[in-house]
């Protein structure tokens, strides 16, 4: 297998919404997407839909906060299939609660899923992409990393963190030739936890009032498509109804 002529698209989270609209997207452009989450059965109906959409698709079933789990799915992915061209960590993580009732055990798992992860996923890959001198590495934030709310202290505290990785992966890299961006998600996206919990924010997507994941792909898309001449490090992406 020939796979220097392969390109890969690895996302990282690749969930319902978000993620899966991603890995579609770069999928269309033919870019092979492999998608990753803990549990692998998960990812069934999104490799067969971009497959059924004329693009390759390959899952993994990986807990992306173990050092040996992540090492070897980067060396498979890298020696099977082709070089990982675009990376993009999409974690969330976001699980509210008090302070006065956090607890340490939680805190560290929301810490460990939306940062440590992060930094151990993006730092594999990095080291690819530099001795290839070329790629993108692209974070997904979200308002918790520009500012804290009450009852978010552990999610805020994650995605601080993960936007200061990116930002210091981006000055690091950036001079080798590695596109480093950061992606603040603000609003309300279209996905079934939305629908079903929050229905009157829900109702708001017929006045364009809450994000489509399909439209945020192609943020991401055009990320990745930038020339380095006009590199963007972070961009933010609302409804025009989104108040901030």
């Amino acid at each position: 297998m020939q796979t220097d002529r392969r390109k890969v698209a690895l996302v990282i989270g690749a969930g319902d919404a978000t993620g899966g609209a991603i890995a579609r997207r770069f999928a269309r452009e033919g870019y092979v997407a492999c998608v990753v989450r803990r549990s692998l059965d998960k990812l069934q109906p999104l490799v067969e839909r971009i497959r059924a959409e004329g693009g390759e698709a390959h899952a993994f079933g990986v807990d992306a906060r173990k050092e040996e789990e992540v090492s070897a799915l980067i060396e498979q992915i890298e020696n099977e299939i082709g070089p990982i061209e675009a990376f993009v960590f999409n974690i969330g993580a976001n699980v509210p609660c008090s302070i006065l009732e956090e607890t340490a055990r939680k805190y560290f798992k929301i810490w460990e899923m939306a940062c440590f992860a992060g930094f151990l996923t993006s730092q594999a890959v990095a080291r690819r992409m530099v001795a290839r001198k070329r790629g993108s590495i692209l974070f997904t934030g979200a308002t918790a990393g520009l500012r804290g709310a009450a009852h978010f202290a552990a999610f805020a505290g994650a995605k601080h963190a993960i936007r200061a990785l990116a930002q210091s992966m981006a000055r690091e890299l950036g001079p080798l030739n590695v596109h480093v961006a950061h992606v603040v998600v603000d609003g309300a996206i279209d996905t079934a936890f939305i629908r079903d919990n929050f229905p009157e924010r829900y109702a708001q997507k017929d006045q364009d009032g809450i994000l489509d994941p399909e439209h945020i792909a192609d943020n991401y898309w055009y990320l990745h498509s930038q020339p380095r001449d006009a590199w963007t490090f972070e961009l933010d992406l609302r409804p025009w109804m989104e108040r901030w």
